[in-house]
């Protein structure tokens, strides 16, 4: 059974950092591609990255290039999220995925969240 569990949400201000991480189980890095996404209120769901399980290659959302890393840590079964100069726009519940195939569009698990707030 597949199960992803983020956490390191929380309150931040602007140009703050902060780390999410998702604890992962019931697969490997190399079945998927995985990523994070991200939903605001108000707004539709969007990706924020993705490392495509062909080739390890990682993706990111116009808007957090630059500003956002992601990576995995494979003996702990974990996939982080790195995010730096934070903005309020930035204000959203994250989510780590999986996905079939060479993106992070067609998406199959998803974890329950973690609420990122920026205040400005």
């Amino acid at each position: 059974e597949v199960q992803l569990v983020e956490s390191g949400g929380g309150l931040v201000q602007a140009g703050g950092s902060l780390r999410l991480s998702c604890a992962t189980s019931g697969f490997t890095f190399d079945d998927y591609a995985i990523g994070w996404w991200r939903e605001a209120p108000g707004k539709e769901r969007e990706g924020v990255s993705c490392i495509r399980s062909s080739d390890g290659i990682t993706y990111y959302e116009d808007s957090v290039k630059s500003r956002f890393t992601m990576s995995t840590n494979s003996a702990k079964n974990t996939i982080y999220l790195q995010m730096n100069s934070l903005k309020p726009e930035d204000t959203a519940v994250y989510c780590c995925i999986t996905a079939n195939g060479n993106d992070c569009i067609d998406t199959t698990f998803w974890g329950q969240g973690t609420q990122v707030t920026v205040s400005a």
